[in-house]
This record gives structure tokens, sequence and C-alpha cells, in this order.
């Protein structure tokens, strides 16, 4: 394996170019990145490297989060079947329809209102071109707080994240029913128990939990923000509801802590201590040494789609 690392390091080297993970691969690609972190931090890091090659160690929303942002780079991802079951639940021709009734309802009902789609970052390049503002679990709050009171809302497609921001800013945003796999599988039963076990410890929890996991939790945020908690606190020991990825960056940041990781429900009767993500287990060491060698799968963005989905972005970032 160190020598297959080297290998990719070299081959990184000679190519120029820079490698991303994101905090859910495996331990040994988040070694071999040059960064590490979320989705939408990876591609905006992407448009400030000098080089001629990105390579995007993830699932294929973010390899093309990172062309939209970075057009005139080669944007190389592992593995083209690396797909997300929250962006594949919103589908842009269903969500165009959506959109299509709602302004409908608006104009029959004489009501004025403005129409404004909010899609989280976990979305296809078809989907934020829809899209009025993008957002991250990090800044969903803050710019939903800054949509107008007046405005209908279309949130998609985290049916949990978009409850949780519902509950936090007092909206009451129409939101579409999807949702992340993995996040959506934690069990209820699985955390009660332990924090029964481990008395006065904190939960830490990702907003795209389903909202009993967030009822018995200490802590809400986005990988990242969970990650600086951890940094940050001055406590030994954390339950974790988030994709067991984020793990190793925790321990590697806080080696003298320690993080329980909450497991999923039990399926078809087989159980299992962490909850990973199999679309972010697709990328492999052998898969990036292939892909940068091969500079293939290359990410490629429909220019008009591209050129509507990246307004989405920087309003995000604007209003961030």
């Amino acid at each position: 394996m160190e020598d297959l690392k080297q290998q990719i390091r070299q081959l990184a080297k000679e190519k120029n170019a820079v490698i991303f993970a994101h905090y859910y691969t495996r331990p040994e690609i988040q070694e071999c990145a040059d960064f590490i972190g979320d989705s939408l931090a990876l591609a905006q890091q992407a448009t400030r490297v000098q080089a001629d090659i990105l390579v995007m160690c993830g699932v294929h929303f973010m390899g093309e989060t990172m062309k939209i942002l970075c057009p005139d780079k080669k944007v190389l991802i592992p593995d083209t079947n690396a797909g997300c079951s929250l962006a594949d639940s919103c589908k842009a021709e269903d969500l165009a329809e959506l959109i299509k009734n709602e302004k409908l309802k608006i104009k029959n009902n004489d009501a004025g209102q403005e129409l404004i789609v909010v899609s989280y970052v976990n979305t296809s390049a078809e989907v934020k071109a829809l899209t009025d503002v993008v957002v991250t679990s990090s800044n969903a709050k803050k710019i939903v707080d800054q949509l107008p009171a007046d405005a209908k809302i279309i949130f998609g497609p985290d049916h949990n994240l978009g409850s949780y921001i519902n509950s936090v800013t007092g909206r009451n945003m129409l939101l579409w029913n999807g949702a992340c796999h993995v996040h959506s599988r934690f069990s209820l039963e699985a955390l009660l128990q332990l924090k029964f076990e481990n008395p006065g410890v904190e939960v830490l929890a990702h907003p795209e939990c389903k909202a009993p996991i967030l009822a018995q939790s200490d802590v809400i945020g986005s990988t990242k923000a969970l990650l600086e908690h951890t940094i940050r606190s001055s406590a030994k020991r954390f339950i974790i509801a988030t994709e067991s990825g984020i793990l190793f960056e925790m321990q590697r940041a806080c080696p003298d802590k320690e993080f329980i990781p909450v497991p999923p429900e039990v399926t078809e009767g087989v159980g299992c201590s962490c909850n990973e993500c199999e679309y972010m287990r697709m990328n492999t060491l052998e898969k990036l040494y292939t892909c940068l060698r091969d500079e293939q799968p290359e990410m490629i963005v429909d220019e008009q789609i591209a050129g509507k989905a990246v307004s989405s972005i920087e309003r995000m970032l604007e209003m961030s």
C-alpha cells in the first residue's frame, strides 16, 4: 500500500495534479490527498490552486461542482459510478415540474409571492441550474434567514436538513422528500443505549440525520463543524452520528480523544458498528492511481448548464 501511495504522489507531481479527498473517503485516500474537507470547501480550494489537473476523490456531484467552479481545469474522478443517494433522489425534470406547479398556484391565488428555489449542494449540475441559491449544511440557516419573509421557498432535496432548518428559522419551506441513505439509517435505539452506557458524553450529529436523532444530540452541525468542535472541546469522549469516514480525521486531529460511532439500524439481520457510504468507499488507491495515469475518467459538464449552475453557487458565496 505504501508503494502505491508513493507512486500516486510521484504521478501527481509529474502531471502537476492536486488530489482532493472528502472526509468520508477511506483513510488511505485521505492520507494521499493534498486537501481534505467537505464537498464545497474542496471545490472552493480547487479555484485557488495552481495545477493542470484536479482529482476529486468523493462522489459524482462533487466532481461536477469542482468542474463548474474550475471550467478551465481538467477535473478527474476515480470512479464515475460513485453516486449519491441524496442527489439521485431529485431529478431535474421532477424539480422543474414542481417549480412550474408552484408558480401556477401563486399566479392562480394572485398571491404575488416570490418563488425561491434553495438546493443543497448535494445535487446534480442540472438541479443547480434550476436553483436560485445553493446551500450547505453549515450555511443553510444563514442564507434562509436572509430570504424575504413572505417568499415561498422550495427546499431540496434533503427533507431532514430542510425540517431542521425550518425548526431553527421558523420558516415553512416546501420540502423535497429526499434523504441521504447513510444519515437516515442511524439507529435511535443504539444511540439511546450509547448515551446510557456513556453518561454525560456529548452527542454530535449531522443535520441530515432524522429528527429523533437530532433531538438526542448536543451539537448539530456540518461535518467540518463537528470536527472543529471536537478539536476545540475540552471533552475527551464523543458519540458521533455522521458518516464514519470523519472518524479518521477526528482521531488524527485529536489522538488523545475517543470517538464512538452511532451504528446504523440492523438490516436483514446483520449489524455493523459503523455507518459507511458505499459510494465514497468506491474511491480506492488502485482507481486513484489509474485515474492519474490515464487522466480518465474526466468530468465534463455541459457549458450551458454549468453557466446556469454557477450563478446559484455564486449567490450562495455572496450571501455567506
